[in-house]
């Protein structure tokens, strides 16, 4: 449910920047300097803007639930815990840091900033829901050196296209309201250096995609994250093509601010599958043992 939450918020900050509704509460922490919510007079930009505020009191609590939950296991899977709190300090930081946005008039450096805290937030989430499902203890790499090495290359490649999308964004027509000063970059040259990280990055997938094929019966969750990676780069491509052809629709640019983060959610699960849990005591005669402390 974090793990949902986190990505609801991405979309409905995204929704509060589509819809020029950036600044529909003026102020922070308030709404307005007389009143704590939204009011009628304010119309649907304050519904929106104070809806998303909202929002994030759920992430929360719903943070904060999971923390509790891991509580009791902080000795045995202080891995789940350190995410846990991880994730409850990270949506206090990202109040923060939207209560400056708001203060500063929608910076469109500091709305980046904003995003990317959002993108780590989910990415933390979903190693969450990966390790969870794993045992504890010490993990060991599963797959080939080469194969783990194209793996963190194409994890920077994604850091990098997000990177330059958020720039993108900023000197695009999105800034969250009418007024908000924009960045001043080259918005159609921006687009141009967005798309050579993206286009990198589906070739680097394909070759991961080759690598995890090979040893689909041993790592079939390698296989499986891997193909989830390709699929979510192709409809962000393609969603990314049509925005950038088409006057950046706001639905468009909306689709594609969530399906970037989705796709930081699928990389850091096929990073993370490719270590295993190590096996504890073997013998030289148990090659299912070697194997996993060795390869």
């Amino acid at each position: 449910m974090s793990f949902l939450a986190e990505v609801l918020i991405i979309g409905t900050g995204g929704a509060v920047r589509l819809t020029g509704s950036g600044l529909g509460c003026p102020t922070w922490p308030t709404c307005t300097a007389e009143s704590i919510v939204n009011t009628p007079e304010m119309g649907i930009h304050g519904f929106i803007e104070f809806g998303n505020r909202t929002l994030t009191g759920l992430v929360g609590i719903l943070a904060i639930i999971v923390l509790v939950f891991v509580l009791k296991m902080r000795r045995e899977r202080r891995d789940l815990f350190v995410l846990a709190l991880v994730v409850v300090l990270g949506v206090v930081a990202q109040a923060l840091v939207g209560g400056i946005t708001v203060l500063t008039g929608l910076n469109p450096f500091i709305v980046g900033f904003h995003y990317v805290a959002s993108v780590i937030l989910v990415a933390v989430c979903a190693a969450f829901l990966v390790l969870m499902r794993t045992p504890g203890g010490p993990r060991a790499r599963a797959v080939t050196r080469a194969h783990a090495l194209w793996a963190h290359v194409a994890t920077a490649v994604l850091a990098l296209t997000i990177f330059f999308g958020i720039l993108t964004t900023g000197a695009g027509p999105h800034s969250g309201d009418e007024d908000a000063i924009r960045s001043g970059f080259d918005a159609e040259l921006l687009e141009h250096i967005h798309a050579w990280p993206s286009y990198a990055l589906f070739a680097l997938t394909l070759v991961l995609l080759g690598f995890a094929y090979r040893r689909r019966q041993e790592l079939p969750r390698v296989f499986g994250w891997t193909l989830t990676v390709l699929g979510v780069e192709i409809i962000q491509i393609a969603v990314g093509l049509f925005q950038a052809r088409n006057g950046l629709p706001p639905i468009a640019v909306g689709i594609h601010m969530v399906l970037a983060s989705l796709l930081a959610a699928a990389m850091t699960a096929l990073i993370l599958n490719l270590k295993q849990p190590r096996v504890a005591e073997f013998t030289p005669s148990d090659p299912v043992g070697a194997q996993a402390i060795h390869s």
